[in-house]
């Protein structure tokens, strides 16, 4: 594929902005996440603007990764001497990476730009050689905000705009991005599946992505010897995203050992699949709740799991969907995932630690105008600065316990962050 056929199928991905800023320090850059998400697309997109001399390598040449493995010293005067930036891709299939990387590193001036498909692989084999060497970067599924920058870039700048100066949309427009967000909840944010056709192409990029997965990295880095275990696993952490892991019923379900169960959610973690949520406390004897809470990092692998499609109209589990999204959002931001449940029952569905200060967010998937129970015991008894409710309704905001309670639609999410951050 040429430069321009890749520029024409470009996503613009927020993450290329940071990388730019350190494309002239001596630190290696390591971007690593799942498979498909587009770190290739991204790396080649980046490498493409650069001056000469550079060169782009990929690992997933046996005999390249080879040669790299087996003499160093010779890959690195035929590849790295007299380069400026050395890009390789999909690093993981390296066996010295870390170590042959590190001296690379110490011997030329080259640029080097990494990628890999498990945080596993690079954060632990590779970064242990090079503490003080290596920044690493991970990218994940599209943001909802770069979703909306590919589908109709104009309505993410308006957004932008009005979210944070409270002023409401007309219920028009409104409707239609809140149509937008439960499309991209129903299909993800996998840059392919994005720019498929329709709806018979999505769920075959999606198949492909799935299998993908089990055979090179289930199969083919961890060799699991469990497959069918491990896909009734998946399909039954499918069926309560959102839900408090039950190890001894996932264990009944999965067919799996609980020693077995826990190294596979390991893996499901390490491989960008899964994320969990755990509790947040200042109360031991009152929020005991120790269980974390599941969540896809992609909602739209999740549905192939389910087998289910269907619009937010259609669905029993529209709720589910939506405090998923929020959780994977909140994931791309880097924002650690906590929630707040009592002893009692009273639950806050997520909350952000702000430096000293506690944000609570309630996630609604139909239209909402007052403060739920929860949400006021949270608020009396933690006084945060603020509050969020996401819901399918209008912008506006009431207090409540003397705090203001923002109930916000969902499509402007991605725009508080520095709002909280201001707090």
């Amino acid at each position: 594929m040429n430069q321009n056929s890749r520029d024409k199928n470009y996503i613009n991905r927020d993450l290329e902005g940071k990388i730019r800023k350190f494309l002239d320090t001596r630190e290696i850059i390591a971007i690593f996440g799942a498979r498909q998400v587009g770190k290739t697309t991204l790396m080649r997109h980046v490498f493409d603007a650069l001056p000469e001399p550079k060169v782009f390598l990929d690992f997933e040449d046996p005999e390249l990764v080879n040669f790299f493995d087996e003499d160093i010293k010779a890959f690195a005067r035929l590849y790295v001497e007299g380069q400026k930036y050395v890009f390789i891709d999909e690093f993981q299939y390296s066996q010295s990476g870390g170590k042959n990387l590190k001296f690379i590193y110490d011997q030329y001036q080259a640029k080097i730009l990494i990628t890999g498909s498990s945080s596993l692989d690079l954060a632990v084999r590779t970064a242990s050689s090079l503490v003080g060497r290596i920044f690493l970067f991970e990218l994940y599924p599209l943001s909802f905000s770069e979703f909306l920058s590919y589908k109709m870039p104009r309505i993410r700048s308006l957004i932008q705009e009005r979210i944070p100066a409270n002023e409401p949309f007309p219920t028009n427009l409104h409707n239609q991005f809140i149509k937008l967000v439960q499309e991209f909840t129903v299909w993800g944010g996998y840059p392919r599946v994005v720019t498929a056709r329709d709806s018979e192409e999505k769920t075959q990029v999606l198949k492909n992505i799935f299998i993908t997965y089990l055979l090179k990295d289930i199969k083919g880095f961890f060799r699991l010897a469990t497959e069918s275990h491990f896909q009734k696993l998946l399909k039954a952490l499918a069926l309560q995203i959102g839900g408090l892991i039950r190890y001894e019923r996932l264990s009944q379900v999965s067919g799996l050992s609980l020693p077995a169960l826990k190294k596979h959610l390991s893996i499901l973690e390490e491989t960008y699949i899964l994320s969990l949520s755990h509790p947040f406390f200042t109360n031991k004897r009152l929020e005991i709740v120790k269980n974390p809470k599941i969540y896809f990092q992609d909602t739209g692998l999740r549905n192939y799991l389910c087998q289910d499609f269907r619009d937010w109209e259609f669905r029993t589990d529209a709720g589910m969907l939506a405090e998923n999204f929020v959780a994977s959002e909140l994931l791309k931001k880097d924002v650690r995932l906590n929630f707040w449940r009592t002893k009692s029952g009273g639950e806050v569905d997520f909350v952000i630690q702000n430096g000293g200060e506690v944000i609570p967010l309630e996630v609604k998937s139909g239209r909402v105008r007052v403060v739920g129970k929860s949400l006021r015991s949270f608020l009396k008894k933690y006084h945060p600065p603020l509050a969020y409710i996401l819901h399918t309704g209008t912008l506006f905001t009431l207090k409540t316990e003397d705090i203001p309670v923002t109930f916000m639609p969902f499509y402007g999410f991605f725009t508080i962050r520095e709002n909280w951050e201001r707090s």
